[in-house]
This record gives structure tokens, sequence and C-alpha cells, in this order.
């Protein structure tokens, strides 16, 4: 798959829907570019756009917008709730797919170089592009915000990274940088702008000061007024939402207004969301309360619903979450996107890929899409209640696999691609030719991965496969039996695959240790069906 990078460059215009919308049409219509989601707020008078690309398509998209908001945005007349410092006040890149943070830290300084030589603006660089450990923070680099500019611009310590230590009034600052995934995020309260901003400095990460640090790490936070809701909000920016997921900003919050008897009315996402961050909040409230709740698109609705994500306005997963926003093409060779009967076509035509590793990934997803269907026809039913909590056990283990195991069919497909691209590179030079035979190594190693991860997947499933024929509906006898059968064959496919590659391979310690573990797969798939189908014979009786 392609590179992609994300771009999210806040302008400091959140009212004027005219340079809204222009400096939204700068970006989509750069080669290269998809906006995403376009996020404007009156009170802050902010617009937050969210767009993707390779990570030379992305520069030229930021360029284009800063070029229009520098015609239309005039910051000495600016004002709004949020902290800033520019017409474009940040600019950071961050890695979505196929892309190393070092990547991003040179498109924010390519950025940076070129915006500041052809605007002649100052930009300051932060993040994981900072030059110093001061400004790697961007609160630091924005204290004294527009307004301090004048003066700040004249101390050595805050000399631009590019561009000239001069005020431009009509412009400000820009910062740009590299950094992960941010999730700007607000909870909502019924009270008064001090009060969020008290709450907002117990929890975020600064604290009050150096001597009274706050509580959620990787978080940082104030609180405002939304005078066109009528509510207060602390708002956050969750730099690293595995350290901190949302679900814990949002508690936290809620844990201190209990105590100042303020009502918490529900919250909100800025832009786009990573899938992750959601599922996690799902799985927490899943175990808090106990639920069993396994589909992706139920435990968004989930955390929708109990971090009231559509308070203030309609939230919308396939609009917001980021997975979601971005779409294979068909061109792309997506298989998964592939009619049934399309993909059986591209199967029997005159070509390698796909072939028996699809197929094996394949065969090996529907018998755990078979485990799956017998379980939800044994879970909720009046006559089988007493096994309730047996299929909440069982049941999630087939319905991961089989989604894992669906990828895994494009993932076979492009292990063999690459590893033909590898054979085609050039060998007229002893330098040549040893990167040539390196890059075959390295890819085969690839190409058996993947048959090895679908028999190691599959592996995992039969302790619950056993259990749905002890357990499982009995007039789905056959599906159970048909599921056996269909991961024995994905087993079986992915151990000749894995032993066909094996054989070109000249690291022979690896060879050994996947050569003993792909045949104890095979071994323990043949036993584990053997098993399954004659306890399914004893229940007849």
């Amino acid at each position: 798959m392609a590179k992609l990078v994300e771009c999210v460059p806040n302008f400091s215009e959140g009212n004027n829907k005219e340079v809204i919308e222009a400096i939204g049409q700068a970006i989509s219509q750069t080669k290269g570019c998809v906006l995403l989601d376009t996020d404007a707020g009156p009170s802050t008078n902010r617009t937050v756009y969210t767009f993707v690309g390779s990570p030379e398509a992305v520069v030229e998209g930021a360029l284009n917008a800063a070029r229009t908001a520098f015609q239309l945005i005039d910051m000495a007349k600016h004002k709004g709730e949020h902290p800033r410092m520019g017409a474009l006040d940040v600019c950071p890149f961050i890695p979505v797919r196929n892309v190393a943070m070092e990547e991003c830290i040179h498109s924010a300084n390519l950025f940076g170089k070129r915006l500041a030589d052809e605007l002649h603006v100052p930009v300051y660089l932060y993040g994981e592009a900072a030059l110093k450990e001061s400004r790697r923070s961007l609160p630091a680099i924005r204290a004294g915000e527009y307004e301090g500019l004048p003066k700040k611009l004249r101390e050595e310590e805050w000399i631009p990274d590019f561009g000239p230590a001069t005020f431009v009034p009509r412009w400000g600052v820009t910062v740009t940088g590299a950094r992960k995934f941010l999730i700007a995020y607000n909870v909502n309260l019924l009270c008064t702008k001090e009060l969020a901003h008290r709450i907002a400095l117990n929890i975020r990460e600064q604290g009050r000061d150096k001597d009274q640090p706050g509580r959620l790490k990787q978080v940082q936070g104030i609180g405002w007024y939304l005078e066109e809701e009528n509510i207060a909000q602390v708002s956050t920016n969750v730099l690293d939402f595995e350290t901190t997921p949302l679900y814990m900003v949002y508690e936290e919050v809620c844990s201190d207004a209990k105590k100042l008897n303020l009502p918490v009315v529900g919250s909100q996402l800025v832009g786009l969301v990573p899938k992750k961050a959601m599922l996690d909040a799902a799985e927490f409230y899943i175990k808090k309360e106990n639920l069993f709740i396994f589909e992706e698109d139920h435990k968004v609705r989930l955390v929708i619903n109990r971090l009231g994500l559509d308070s203030l306005s309609p939230f919308n997963p396939k609009e917001r979450i980021i997975e979601n926003m971005i779409q294979e093409s068909k061109e792309s060779g997506n298989l998964l996107l592939l009619p049934l009967h399309t993909f059986v076509q591209k199967v029997g035509a005159r070509s390698a890929a796909p072939g028996g590793g699809s197929v094996s990934a394949t065969i090996s997803s529907l018998g755990a899409a078979l485990g799956c269907m017998v379980g939800l026809m044994t879970y909720g039913k009046r006559q089988f209640e007493e096994l309730d909590s047996v299929m909440r056990h069982l049941i999630p283990p087939f319905h991961q696999a089989m989604n894992e195991l669906a990828v895994m069919v494009d993932t076979d497909a492009l292990a063999f691609s690459t590893y033909m691209d590898a054979m085609k590179l050039p060998r007229n030079t002893p330098e040549e030719k040893e990167r040539r035979t390196v890059a075959m190594q390295l890819q085969l190693k690839n190409a058996v991965g993947i048959p090895f991860s679908v028999a190691e997947k599959v592996d995992s499933l039969w302790p619950f496969l056993k259990g749905m024929a002890q357990h499982g509906n009995l007039a789905c006898k056959s599906d159970i039996q048909v599921a056996a059968k269909a991961l024995e064959a994905g087993v079986f496919g992915a151990y000749f695959n894995v032993v066909t590659n094996l054989k070109d391979i000249t690291d022979e310690g690896f060879k050994q240790e996947v050569h003993g573990k792909i045949s104890h797969f095979l071994e323990e798939a043949k036993k584990s069906t053997a098993f399954v189908l004659e306890q399914l014979e004893k229940r007849t009786i």
C-alpha cells in the first residue's frame, strides 16, 4: 500500500465561510491530496483541516493552503477563544501508513523552509521536528500568543528556525512539525469558563505549575466558553491516546465535575479520530459494565453513547473515523473489495497471484466465520440461555480471526508481488547482485510469514471450535463440520506455501524454526479436526 501522511493545518478563521471554503479548495485541488474533514469553530475563530496524501503531496497541499490564507486572513483583526500565533497557526505532519516519523520530520522541514522563503514569514519547528528541546511543546512556543510576538521575536531564544526574526502583523508566526496522532477532545459542562478551566488545570499534565502537576500524561488542556452553544468546555489535546485514552479524559473530568456539583453534558471530537482510540474506549465500558459486544460498529456506537459525542452535532463514524475515510479504490487491487465471482475469476486466471496462499487465507476466514455464526445461532436463544456465558467466551475469537484472516487474503498476494519486484532488480555489478540477493531473501521471509500467520491464527481457534462442537446449537451441526474442514484445509494450504518458499531461503536457523512450527500446526489441525467431527457424531446419539 502507498505511503500516507496526514496533515492537520489550523487556520485562524472560523466564521468567514468564503475564506474557509477557499482554503479547503486550495487543499482539495492539490494533486494527490484528499481533504477528509473541515471543522470550523465560530467561538474559537479557528478552522482545522484534515487531509492525507503522499509525503510529497501533503507538503504541496499545505503550501497551497498557506498561500491562500496569506491573501485572505489578517491576524491584526483576529479574536478568538483558542490560543494562536498566526494565520496558519500550526501545521503538523503525522505518519499514517507505511511512513516513518523521520519522513514526517523531513516534510515539516521542507514545508517550513519553503513557506518562509516564499512568504517571508517566521516559522518554528516543534514536536519530533524540534531543533531545540525548549520548542518541542506547542504551548511553550505559543506563550504570549500573537500579541507578544513583537517582543518575542527580538529575543535570542526565539529566533525562528526558518524565515526572518521580524514581526509580520498580517501573518504572525507559523509552527510546523511532526507528531503522533493528536486527538482534539472537548468535554461539555453547564458551568462558567472559570470552573471549566479549574478542571482543565487539574487534569492536564502541565497542571497549575511545576509544583502542582496534573493527573493525565500527554494531555494539554484549558477551559473556555462557547457562546453559540451556551456551554463551557474542558478543551484538551490528547497527544498520545495510547498513554491516556479518551475514556480516561472523560472519566476524570466527570469525577472533578461531580465534586463541584457540575453537570457533564456529553463531549466533542474535533476533526478525525483513529479507530483504535474508539475501540479502546469501547473495551473500557464493555469491561466496566460487563457487556457482550464484539462487532466493531456496535462498539463505536457504544462509545458515541457513553461519551455523548453527538451532544453538539451528529457523529457519523463514516465521516469521523480516519480509517473509514481512507478508502482503497478498486483500482488498487484490493481483493477484499471485489465481488466473489470476480475474485474467483482472478484466482482462475493465468497469473500466479492471487494463488494458493490467498485461497488458504480465504478458506480459513470462512471457517472462522462459520464458527462465529454457530455461536450467534446459539447465544441469546431461550432454549440455550444457560449457555450464554459459554458463548460469550467462544464467539469473540472467531469474529476477530475471521476479520484478521480476511486481511491476509490481500497481504499474501502483495507479498508475492514484492518478491517478484525484488527479482527484477538489476544485477549488472557485484554490488547490484548483492543488493538483489538481500532483497529477495527479505521478501521470501515475508512471503513465508503470511501463510505461517494464517496457520498460527487457525491453531489458536481449535480450543474454541472444540467448545462450539460440544455446546453449539446442534441444528448447526453441518456448519461446525464445514468450519472444521475449512480451517484444516486452510492450514494444509498454508503448510504447502511455507514449505515451498522455505527451500530458497538461505538462513538455516530461520528455516528450521519455521518448518518445525508449521509442521506442528499441521499435525494439530489433523488431530483437532478429527476430534471435532467425532465429538459432533457423539452428540447425535
